[in-house]
């Protein structure tokens, strides 16, 4: 996600290649940032949707390891689904990225697409629902661990 110069974006590619392997240029100085907020928004929504998946499999009575061996591949699959789902259903809510940080990230979102004029109920949603989380004592936790307030929503 790179933003800036197209010859200043092909001299630096060597090093960039070095840091990772899917490297764009989205467009002048800001692209990249915007690219990121993009990527921050979509997690957001779709954390919820994983959240609500799985306490929805708990309550149908359905082991939710299964369902999500069959939802994974299919329309609904994600990064999230198939790597954060498993890890909710484990429990296992050891930060890959920590809830502070994409509090930190979604709240600058949110704040850039007010500039734009945009209405974004999916942002505004998840970040009121990790502002919660971490005022329980979890922004150190990994943003997985949203789950847990769905589960105690749903007791």
């Amino acid at each position: 996600m790179v933003g800036g110069e197209e010859d200043a974006y092909e001299a630096l590619l060597p090093l960039f290649k070095t840091l990772g392997e899917n490297i764009i240029l989205q467009g002048p100085a800001g692209a990249g940032q915007h690219t990121k907020l993009a990527n921050q928004i979509t997690i957001a929504s779709n954390m919820i949707g994983v959240c609500e998946a799985i306490i929805f499999a708990k309550k149908a009575g359905l082991d939710p390891s299964r369902v999500l061996e069959s939802i994974t591949t299919g329309a609904a699959g994600s990064w999230s689904l198939s790597n954060l789902g498993p890890r909710m259903i484990r429990g296992d809510f050891d930060p890959g990225f920590y809830v502070k940080h994409f509090i930190k990230d979604m709240t600058i979102a949110l704040e850039s697409a007010k500039e734009m004029g945009l209405d974004t109920p999916g942002l505004s949603l998840s970040l009121q629902l990790y502002k919660e989380l971490a005022e329980n004592g979890d922004g150190d936790s990994g943003t997985q661990a949203l789950i847990k307030i769905f589960e105690k929503q749903n007791l």
